[in-house]
């Protein structure tokens, strides 16, 4: 298993395994669900609850470190609309 670069917008990047990207996309299915659902609290309480998650799992990489983000995630203020324009058919989360 392998890792993979995420950039939280506006906050940096953090080097999470891949293996944490399961438990990530249960966290995504809702997150798309309440999307669909024009669910506005609960798409914000979820992006929240994905975000703290990253952080947790993640170790945090230098601000001066270059690597290419595999994964951009929106910052925890981003609007339903902005978080819309990032996904992929699979959510915000490959997999």
């Amino acid at each position: 298993m392998g890792d993979m670069i995420v950039r939280i917008m506006g906050e940096g990047q953090v080097r999470l395994a891949d293996s944490h990207l399961t438990e990530l996309n249960k966290l995504d299915e809702v997150l798309l669900q309440e999307m669909e659902n024009g669910d506005g609290p609960g798409f914000r309480r979820t992006l929240e609850a994905l975000l703290a998650k990253v952080r947790e799992l993640g170790d945090p990489l230098p601000d001066d470190s270059l690597e290419p983000s595999e994964l951009i995630l929106p910052s925890q203020d981003a609007t339903l609309e902005q978080v819309r324009d990032l996904l992929r058919d699979d959510g915000l989360i490959p997999g």
